[in-house]
């Protein structure tokens, strides 16, 4: 079935598009205003888009007609941390995900633990695998969306998933991190996984002999 987008109202594109693109790795974002008040917040329109520089992307939207408290923060400072979920913290993100006022600390609601940042202000979330300190790279507006393009200044990897640190091999299964599925409340883990060698086109030529024979 065609869903032609041209006639599709912005609320039913978005069903189609985080019902489809699955599954999503999720950014835990903490930030904090130029008074120092914390923010973390999770958001799913989220990946990794470059590594020379090393780039990732945030998609923000809008809270009601404003925005939101982690878009303002990030605007005011221009640091912030990313932090992705493992399973362990998964209902601790959730927490995060309500719509508190910008005068709550969601790390406080949430009981979660931080550890000073080394490089930005914004700490970062103790107990989470995979932790990035960035600062602004570009901000780029789309429609209803902000792209928040962060340069990665630092991460931090738990001890236990690195399996080689001088040649930078991680133990990618270990971190245990969850994606972020259809609908309100949807998630898949990352701990299932089947491989499939990419072929040279040596060995694509042998396949196709092979099948030929």
């Amino acid at each position: 079935m065609m869903f032609d987008f041209n006639d599709i109202p912005h609320a039913e594109r978005y069903k189609l598009i985080v019902s489809t693109i699955v599954p999503r790795p999720v950014a835990w974002v903490v930030s904090q205003d130029a008074d120092g008040v914390r923010n973390a917040a999770p958001y799913s329109f989220f990946n990794g888009f470059a590594s020379d520089p090393p780039i990732v992307g945030i998609g923000i939207g809008l809270r009601g007609t404003g925005k939101k408290d982690t878009l303002s923060n990030i605007e005011a400072t221009g640091q912030f941390t990313i932090c992705l979920v493992s399973q362990a913290q998964a209902l601790q993100m959730n927490i995060t995900a309500t719509d508190f006022g910008p005068e709550v600390d969601e790390l406080d609601e949430a009981g979660l633990e931080t550890i000073p940042s080394s490089l930005v202000k914004p700490p970062r979330i103790a107990g989470s695998p995979v932790a990035m300190e960035c600062e602004v790279y570009q901000l780029v507006p789309l429609g209803l969306h902000t792209l928040v393009l962060g340069r990665i200044l630092a991460m931090h990897v738990q001890d236990d998933c690195v399996l080689n640190a001088e040649k930078h091999y991680i133990d990618s299964p270990k971190l245990g991190l969850v994606g972020r599925m259809h609908g309100r409340g949807w998630y898949s883990l990352t701990t299932e996984r089947i491989e499939i060698p990419r072929m040279s086109p040596e060995e694509w030529a042998q396949h196709k002999a092979a099948k030929k024979g």
